[in-house]
């Protein structure tokens, strides 16, 4: 992709969100709340790009899934999620599954979330227009 629409209407990464995961005493992985960067909710369908660096190494898409609405989704689940939609003011989270979680201390969070806006085509070839919705914080574990 050569080019997207960027608006920074809010931070993607919402603050004081990063925590672990527990199972039976154990710490089995973490998660955080993400948020669209836009001025309206899209559905779970029209994301086209969603990946995750913390402390600049990239997460497997295996271990994560996005948990919008009450349900939790597989990220290959989502170009099928086409009546899922995220609200602009909801919250959205990502669980990492990671045997051991995080160490103690802060951590940055990048997200790449690209998203085709279904209501701006362009081109003649049915292609519509990318928006990065995207972000990163640098957050403390909790």
């Amino acid at each position: 992709m050569g080019f997207a629409l960027k608006f920074h209407l809010r931070e993607a990464v919402v603050e004081h969100t990063l925590k672990h995961m527990w199972l039976d005493g154990k710490k089995i992985g973490y998660q955080f709340g993400i948020q669209l960067d836009y001025y309206r909710g899209h559905w779970l369908s029209v994301i086209d790009e969603f990946e995750v660096t913390v402390d600049g190494e990239q997460v497997s898409e295996e271990c994560m899934t996005l948990c919008l609405n009450g349900k939790e989704f597989a990220l290959c689940q989502l170009p099928s999620c086409y009546t899922e939609f995220w609200r602009i003011l909801d919250v959205a989270t990502v669980k990492v599954m990671k045997p051991g979680g995080l160490s103690e201390g802060a951590h940055e969070i990048a997200l790449k979330l690209i998203f085709r806006s279904p209501y701006m085509p362009i081109g003649p070839d049915h292609q519509y227009m990318p928006v990065d919705s995207g972000g990163s914080r640098t957050m403390e574990i909790q």
